[in-house]
């Protein structure tokens, strides 16, 4: 299995910290966020990674030509911000014809993805996608999700003031090769994944819920408590 990792945002919520790094590569406990993800990768077997750059994308070049454990992992640079979707259709043949990863490099997370593997090996049949969620502080800036018994989502509700509820998408997904093939034949330049993709999906997307805290750390005070 190979993995898309979307590190290419601007990172603007948490300026001045970006204004002379990515965000992707800012600090947490001692190790670049970038480097947390890639190593958590590799270590659950996902045989190619590839990370997409935009922002400062020479910093992001020089980090990863430097560390030789990444030598499975390619960049591909962005002129212009393809967005989550865009990014995704590009490079659908980095899949090859098996299931893959698309996540976000921007948020952080205290568990690893072998729970997130396992769910996704074991989802009902139906289901093409799984989504990796998590209980949210701040509902109402994230991607709201209600399932039904089986852990299906059955409604979703992209940054909506006063939500049902705090379960909340990670933006790390597992896509199956049906759900890829099928891409090829519903994109038509959509933006993003998560608001764009994902409602077209509801019924059809498995859940994990991770035990540990998951942080998105687009703002000073969150990326403050993720360091403490």
């Amino acid at each position: 299995m190979n993995a898309i990792l979307l590190a290419a945002g601007l990172g603007t919520r948490l300026r001045p910290l970006t204004e002379n790094i990515p965000k992707c590569l800012v600090p947490i406990k001692g190790k670049l966020l970038l480097e947390i993800w890639i190593e958590r990768l590799i270590r659950i077997d996902i045989q190619r990674i590839l990370v997409n750059t935009h922002y400062l994308s020479e910093k992001v070049n020089d980090f990863v030509n430097a560390n030789k454990a990444f030598k499975n992992v390619t960049l591909t640079h962005e002129e212009k911000l393809l967005g989550t979707a865009g990014t995704l259709n590009k490079n659908l043949e980095f899949y090859g014809d098996a299931d893959g990863i698309l996540m976000h490099a921007d948020n952080y997370c205290e568990e690893d993805l072998s729970g997130l593997v396992r769910a996704h090996k074991l989802r009902p049949k139906n289901c093409v996608i799984t989504m990796l969620v998590f209980r949210a502080k701040n509902p109402s800036e994230c991607g709201i999700v209600e399932l039904d018994k089986y852990g299906i989502v059955k409604k979703f509700y992209e940054k909506k003031l006063n939500p049902p509820g705090n379960l909340a998408s990670g933006a790390i997904f597992i896509l199956s090769k049906e759900f890829i093939s099928e891409y090829k034949k519903i994109y038509n330049g959509q933006f993003d994944f998560s608001k764009e993709i994902v409602p077209l999906y509801i019924g059809r997307i498995y859940t994990y819920e991770v035990n540990g805290s998951f942080l998105d750390i687009g703002n000073p005070e969150a990326y403050l408590s993720v360091n403490e």
